[in-house]
């Protein structure tokens, strides 16, 4: 939401140092009826529609104000085009595509936990028939490798890959330890148990053996790794085969969660924390708002990570949809620097709870 040809009156107006400096204060946005700053939170089925509506908005200068809904594209499963009708006005409708229900492995883990619990107060079966019907699904979509891959059925596209992307294999093998702890998992028989420990077994081993080696040395993981040599492997076109700070955070945050690790797990803690610790980036404070600077100075700032390193040279590198390496955020197009997620806090935990 902008002001549009805002004028001032001189009551407005502030002289310093000889300077004319008109003073504005930022629009008061509503959406949906909503003027906090809080994210909103939609839920919505493949083939509907999301109704967005700024009325109510304001600008305390009394400027007129013109309205822009725009997508903005966090890493995710979904690359689909996304179709908002309105996008200038004040009244938007985001159409979500009937492919949006796709074919991720892990878009039903969230859903299994509510099955499992809807099951087991109301003991309807149909609740039951359903979670069992998408756990065989979870199972049979593992390599043999002991690797899960972001779509099944299998695609032809970078899908296909042992995907650490978004968190896929973290929130699988969380899901899985979880079904032989918690009461609502009851539902399951032997057999189905037996076969989640096992998976667990080989996906533990699997993350171990993606290791990136560099110059012999094992460092971090790549966001996603060949799912027949392990190797670390590109995805979309700005997201190259690379050390990642994200994705890797995340593993390694599972791995300190384990109760009796085998050694290989520990050596790999240990040495995965000394990367991050080498790896981190003090005195900025990364900005996504474009209204300055996006890594801008600040002593005061928490420790980042860049979300991709290059693999020899352990440098934060950057690109744009045309797949072009860059080392300075400042140098991609708009449409990418503020729509993805260069920088994050994303280890500071991890390396606090190992202080711990």
């Amino acid at each position: 939401m902008q002001k549009r040809n805002a004028v001032h009156s001189p009551s407005t107006d502030s002289t310093l140092d000889g300077l004319v400096c008109s003073l504005q204060h930022h629009p008061v946005a509503v959406v949906n009826g909503d003027e906090s700053r809080r994210v909103l939170e939609v839920s919505a089925m493949p083939s509907s529609k999301i109704e967005l509506s700024a009325k109510g908005s304001s600008d305390p200068d009394k400027d007129a104000l013109t309205c822009a809904w725009s997508f903005f594209d966090e890493p995710s499963s979904y690359d689909g085009a996304i179709e908002i009708e309105g996008s200038n006005s004040d009244s938007a409708t985001v159409k979500v595509s009937a492919s949006a229900a796709g074919k991720n492995c892990i878009s039903s883990v969230g859903e299994l936990r509510v099955l499992a619990r809807v099951f087991r107060v109301t003991g309807d079966t149909r609740h039951k028939q359903a979670f069992l019907k998408d756990f065989d699904h979870i199972l049979k979509a593992q390599y043999p490798n002991g690797g899960w891959p972001q779509y099944f059925p299998l695609s032809k596209d970078y899908h296909r890959h042992i995907a650490f992307n978004d968190g896929t294999m973290i929130r699988i093998m969380e899901f899985l330890r979880d079904t032989a702890k918690f009461e609502d998992f009851t539902l399951l028989d032997e057999d189905r148990r037996a076969a989640a420990a096992k998976t667990i077994d080989r996906e533990i081993d699997c993350v171990v053996r993606c290791q990136v080696v560099v110059n012999g040395q094992p460092t971090v993981w790549c966001a996603q790794h060949d799912e027949v040599t392990v190797l670390p492997a590109n995805a979309r076109s700005y997201e190259l085969a690379s050390l990642s700070g994200a994705e890797s955070a995340g593993i390694l945050m599972y791995f300190m969660t384990l109760k009796s690790p085998a050694p290989d797990v520990v050596q790999a803690v240990r040495n995965r924390l000394e990367w991050f610790k080498e790896s981190k980036i003090e005195g900025f404070r990364y900005n996504r708002s474009g209204r300055e600077p996006y890594l801008k100075a600040d002593p005061s700032a928490e420790p980042l990570w860049a979300r991709f390193y290059e693999i020899k040279s352990n440098r934060p590198f950057f690109c744009d949809r045309d797949g072009i390496v860059k080392y300075d955020v400042e140098e991609l197009e708009a449409e990418r620097r503020g729509g993805y997620a260069w920088y994050g806090n994303w280890s500071e935990n991890i390396i606090k709870a190992y202080s711990n």
